[in-house]
């Protein structure tokens, strides 16, 4: 029978779809800049270009395209955030003022077995003194509000179908329909697609943004190695007792050939954060996230902190995991920028990426200021392309050059990637100097006929399945909006049953003769756009609606 390869049955991303050629339409909305995506990258490029045009006087038409239906709520991280691109973006303001839960006081990383397990030294990279703990939607959130304030035109509840090229140029972004009845046609609340025109796009898209990664293919933009990825499935608990201290963990209940790890953050006196994240190129076609996450609630370490409590919010979102050799050779193009999780400014290591983001939307915005004041939107270095040097010279790619293996050697498995972390530590990243090569998560063969002997019955209380997760997850999709999810054909029941387990959210189920896809259950984690089935933008408002994540 063999591995199971998911590739093979992955269609192809549809450039197509995503690069249209046509001409705006005469209605199509003119700006300046217009930013796709209300993330933390986006809104501070807004903000920054906003302040620029203040204080030089100058006036700039400046939107921002959000899908979701409210600023935050497709919104997802651990978090624990580095403070450094607030104060660059809000030099006035203390820490107290920002949108921050509480700074990082004691902290603990420990090694998990199946039973019990114990503490370790915490690593350089993954200490986290003067660091806030955080909800990124309240972040968001609080972003949009002073974006608005400087006069920023927030679009909510659109997201951006196609980016509109001339020749090689961008020049602006058409978005979804709406009102789309089962089978793609207009239904009675149907609204056409707009237009809007801008003279400079930044795409902020957040991870797997298939504008940016058709934009990367058409151009013909390539990496040293692949983008990898991971997923992260997060619950927020009310709980009877605060917790004291930000907590990571290793080893269980991730297999020995798996990377990943957990976290348990303290969010406030009777809230906590807990979450498992574990990358996409697993060897076990059973291999199930969400699941996992289940099993870990009832270890002795975590159970005692969650036991009595109750479950407040659940959430699912993809990892870009490649750092720095899966940096593209270009950011920027003519008419274009790529910023923050799009552009894969992560760092693993650090267990950091919002900071990143941040200062990736100022160096953009910055960028595109002095591009529009010299009159020069080119991908040249003079032109847009001073983005690229600058993000390059920026402690963003000097962070991820220094961890830039850290992550990689896991492909060695657990226990000799702990060795080889130690020395990379040691080395400053320099032990191996050369580059590790990956392939694409896809790629990766799975075995077959693996996963959970007994999966977990969940219990309704500590743990849940996974359509009671979606509930939490505040998914109000229209149970009546075509599928914005394509799979290959054909799709046998063992490769069904791998897609059932990739998602977290109950969207694929294997039947006796194929699959039956559930596309009203999707929350954008974009987990099977990595490994099956794509994932193409649709009605705004879609999705989940996060408030504490």
């Amino acid at each position: 029978m063999g591995d199971l390869v998911p590739i093979r049955h992955q269609p192809p991303l549809p450039v197509d779809r995503f690069i249209v050629s046509d001409p705006p339409s005469q209605e199509a909305l003119p700006l300046d800049v217009l930013i796709v995506g209300a993330g933390p990258a986006g809104l501070a490029a807004a903000i920054e270009l906003a302040n620029l045009a203040r204080r030089n006087q100058s006036e700039l038409a400046i939107g921002v395209l959000e899908k979701a239906g409210a600023l935050g709520e497709h919104s997802l991280s651990g978090a624990v955030v580095n403070p450094s691109a607030f104060h660059e973006l809000f030099p006035d303001l203390p820490a107290s003022q920002l949108p921050f839960r509480g700074a990082v006081g004691r902290e603990e990383v420990r090694l998990l077995t199946r039973r019990g397990g114990f503490r370790m030294p915490t690593p350089p990279t993954m200490r986290n003194h003067r660091n806030h703990v955080a909800s990124l939607c309240e972040i968001v959130r609080w972003l949009g509000e002073r974006a608005a304030g400087l006069g920023v035109d927030l679009f909510t509840g659109f997201p951006a179908d196609a980016l509109l090229v001339e020749g090689t140029r961008v020049r602006g972004v058409r978005t979804t329909p709406s009102g789309l009845d089962r089978n793609g046609a207009p239904g009675s609340e149907y609204q056409a697609p707009t237009d809007l025109t801008a003279r400079i796009v930044i795409l902020a898209e957040g991870t797997r943004g298939p504008l940016a990664e058709a934009w990367r293919i058409w151009r013909g933009i390539a990496a040293p190695n692949p983008q990898i990825f991971a997923l992260g499935v997060k619950e927020v608990w009310r709980v009877s007792r605060p917790l004291d201290r930000v907590v990571h963990t290793l080893g269980w209940p991730l297999p020995l050939d798996g990377f990943g790890g957990t976290f348990l953050y303290p969010m406030a006196h009777d809230q906590v954060a807990i979450g498992l994240v574990a990358g996409l190129d697993t060897r076990d076609a059973g291999f199930d996230v969400h699941e996992l996450l289940q099993q870990m609630k009832l270890h002795p370490f975590f159970r005692p902190v969650l036991e009595g409590g109750e479950l407040l919010e659940w959430g699912a979102k993809t990892i870009p995991e490649g750092g720095y050799w899966s940096l593209p050779e270009r950011f920027s193009g003519e008419g274009m920028i790529t910023v923050g999780d799009c552009a894969g400014l992560v760092d693993v290591a650090s267990l950091k990426g919002i900071h990143y983001a941040m200062h990736s939307g100022l160096l953009a915005a910055r960028a595109a200021f002095r591009a529009l004041t010299d009159q020069d939107l080119s991908a040249g270095p003079d032109g847009l392309g001073g983005f690229d040097r600058a993000l390059r010279e920026s402690y963003i790619v000097s962070d991820l050059k220094r961890t830039r293996n850290m992550r990689l050697v896991f492909k060695h498995g657990f226990l000799l990637a702990g060795l080889e972390n130690a020395l990379l530590t040691l080395s400053g990243g320099r032990f191996p100097g050369w580059r590790i090569p990956t392939e694409p998560d896809a790629e990766v063969a799975r075995r077959r006929g693996t996963g959970a002997a007994r999966p977990l019955v969940p219990d309704g209380k500590l743990t849940v399945g996974k359509l009671d997760a979606v509930f939490k997850s505040g998914n109000a999709t229209r149970d009546t909006i075509p599928s914005h999810l394509l799979p290959g054909e054909p799709v046998d029941p063992e490769l069904a049953r791998f897609y059932s387990h990739v998602c977290p959210a109950g969207v694929y189920e294997a039947t006796e003769t194929g699959l039956r896809i559930n596309p009203p259950n999707c929350v954008d984690c974009k987990a099977t756009d990595v490994l099956g089935p794509r994932w193409t933008p649709r009605e705004g408002g879609s999705g989940p609606r996060y408030r504490l994540m």
